[in-house]
């Protein structure tokens, strides 16, 4: 367990890193831009309204909406995007090796 507690140490460590130096939100709205882009934001709207047609507007909760979709969004991720912004922290973690 003192790897994992390390690990999870390590990622607060990034996590904090990334949120101060202004990367984070950086990150956040190149993922926005890309996901927009390949159309993804367009193919779960297109899922959401499926469910709610599905299961009647008065049955769906936001949470089931949520449950729905979650999985559903994460795989729809293209590669290519995962793979950039990989990259980006990647060099993001380069630059700043004192961590």
């Amino acid at each position: 367990t003192s790897n994992m507690n390390k690990d999870a140490q390590m990622r607060a460590t990034i996590n904090q890193k990334l949120i101060e130096t202004g990367e984070r939100e950086r990150l956040k709205e190149l993922l926005r831009a890309k996901l927009i882009e390949c159309g993804w934001k367009d193919q779960l709207k297109a899922h959401c309204k499926d469910v709610i047609k599905e299961k009647g507007l008065e049955h769906v909760t936001v949470d089931d909406l949520v449950a729905e979709i979650t999985p559903k969004g994460r795989a729809l991720v293209p590669d290519s995007v995962k793979k950039e912004l990989l990259q980006r922290i990647r060099t993001f973690l380069a630059q700043h090796a004192s961590l």
